[in-house]
């Protein structure tokens, strides 16, 4: 039994179709990537799997139950987590507090400052920069401050919408490096990434996404 299976999503904005009977799945601890040109459709699915956009039918079943009609913040408490596209950081607010934010399903305070030091152990510049603000940081700094956000509300499913947005290609490709070392964690991932850089995705399979639909895998 899959993570994650899609069965059949279909979104649509008004009259216009986005998602068209979109199915795929995700293993445990495996890292998944979804390509294809921009309006194709790759963030409107992202978004239907995060509770985001409902969807106008099909299904999408987390660890053997539907998450349907969740609200966002329910499906991050089901344990997947979304790494937005540009970001969507908390401008004025701190380094720390956007880490803290993004474990703000955690009681256990001991244990958030732990998963925060271990974000920071994969994003080494982000330890040093804890008191500036988030607009303080460069954009490829500010990708790593969004996905280490995303890891401290300790998901098990990593939704990543093109991460290696504005980043230089070997810096792109240590981030794609840091999120293959996800899976010896246990966690698994669903990267959208641009058609240029794919050949920097550690992706065990790749699907092709045109007019709304996964067409080749």
């Amino acid at each position: 039994m899959p993570l994650l299976a899609v069965n059949g999503i279909e979104v649509a904005y008004g009259p216009i179709m986005a998602i068209r009977g979109a199915s795929f799945d995700v293993a445990e601890a495996e890292v998944v990537l979804i390509t294809g040109d921009g309006g194709s459709g790759k963030t409107t699915l992202l978004a239907a799997i995060s509770g985001l956009v409902p969807p106008r039918a099909g299904e999408v079943i987390y660890r053997r139950r539907s998450i349907v009609g969740l609200a966002p913040h329910a499906i991050v408490r089901q344990g997947i987590g979304h790494c937005p596209q540009s970001r969507r950081l908390f401008s004025r607010m701190t380094v720390r507090e956007n880490l803290e934010l993004g474990g703000y399903t955690q009681r256990d305070r001991w244990q958030l400052r732990r998963d925060i030091a271990e974000a920071c152990e994969l994003f080494p510049i982000l330890g040093g920069r804890m008191s500036q603000a988030a607009t303080a940081l460069s954009v490829a700094e500010q990708q790593m401050l969004a996905v280490a956000r995303a890891l401290v509300g300790r998901p098990r499913l990593l939704l990543l919408d093109e991460p290696s947005t504005g980043m230089l290609p070997p810096v792109a490709r240590q981030l794609f490096d840091v999120i293959g070392l996800l899976t010896a964690r246990g966690i698994a991932a669903v990267v959208v990434e641009q058609a240029g850089r794919v050949g920097m995705v550690g992706a065990a399979r790749r699907w092709l996404m045109e007019e709304g639909q996964l067409r080749l895998s």
